[in-house]
């Protein structure tokens, strides 16, 4: 599909401005329309929105957002040799698409957009993972975006979703499910990326709740999290030493066995931990 709008096909874009994909910058670059204006839809409504996409390189899934009546795209762009390209596109889409050249993990986007936003992304894969982070720890609840529709490394993807007692079940799961709704809703393999990547690919949709399910600090609860799988195979009591010299009162005091090993909580327990360990 190369016609959902009047520009070329984006084969065409990358070979006239010369944008082959860059390992060191997490590129790799999605070039079927088709896909990329299912993923625009999977995002939700888009035409009483603002849309930040992360990453956007040639523009495939900027298109696709506005092909599918994005209100407004804000798009972050760290590697300048994609700007001419994106340029083209906001002058396809007047008034309708900013392009920010710069690295994501330094520009603040939220306050270029107005409510309501969503955030639409093939996230660069190295950088993907710090930055759903701070999106589910923001510095108050609810976030800035109504909705978060991330492309991943389906590993990290089945992460996100994964139930307790799981392989997968880890610290995303726990800071993804506590606040939100995360949930597959696409997957795609290496051959629909140039270049292919050595992984399959899924894109995760992810609805905040109002609240949290559980009252927990959401520091303390990023800090338990990241020790307790950092050593996911030892028992919490030794996991978590470093969290408090009396943990195993603390374990206890929340209804959790010292002895129990992090991938078999609960995020209710989680958060009961976090309660335990809030500083006062």
């Amino acid at each position: 599909m190369s016609a959902i709008d009047a520009l070329p096909p984006l084969r065409a874009v990358i070979a006239a401005h010369g944008l082959s994909a860059r390992k060191a910058l997490g590129q790799n670059f999605l070039l079927d329309l088709n896909l990329t204006a299912k993923i625009a839809r999977a995002a939700g409504p888009l035409d009483t929105a603002d849309v930040l996409e992360i990453g956007p390189g040639p523009g495939g899934l900027t298109r696709g957002l506005l092909a599918e009546g994005a209100r407004r795209v804000l798009a972050v762009e760290k590697d300048p040799r994609c700007l001419p390209a994106l340029a083209e596109i906001a002058a396809a889409y007047p008034g309708r698409l900013e392009v920010v050249g710069g690295d994501a993990l330094r520009v603040d986007a939220a306050e270029r957009l107005t409510p309501p936003i969503r955030i639409a992304a093939n996230l660069p894969y190295n950088i993907g993972t710090e930055l759903l982070t701070r999106w589910l720890d923001p510095p108050a609840w609810p976030p800035f975006w109504a909705s978060a529709t991330l492309m991943f490394q389906r590993e990290v993807a089945e992460r996100i979703v994964a139930a307790p007692g799981s392989k997968a079940y880890g610290r995303l799961s726990v800071l993804a499910q506590w606040r939100a709704v995360p949930r597959i809703v696409m997957e795609l393999p290496p051959e629909a990326f140039t270049p292919p990547p050595k992984v399959r690919s899924a894109v995760v949709r992810i609805d905040p709740l109002p609240v949290p399910r559980f009252p927990a600090d959401g520091a303390t609860l990023m800090r338990i999290t990241a020790a307790a799988f950092r050593q996911r195979r030892k028992m919490l009591r030794a996991a978590l030493k470093g969290l408090s010299p009396d943990i195993e009162r603390h374990l206890t005091a929340a209804g959790i066995a010292p002895t129990d090993r992090a991938e078999r909580l609960s995020v209710e327990a989680f958060c009961a931990l976090a309660r335990e360990l809030q500083p006062v």
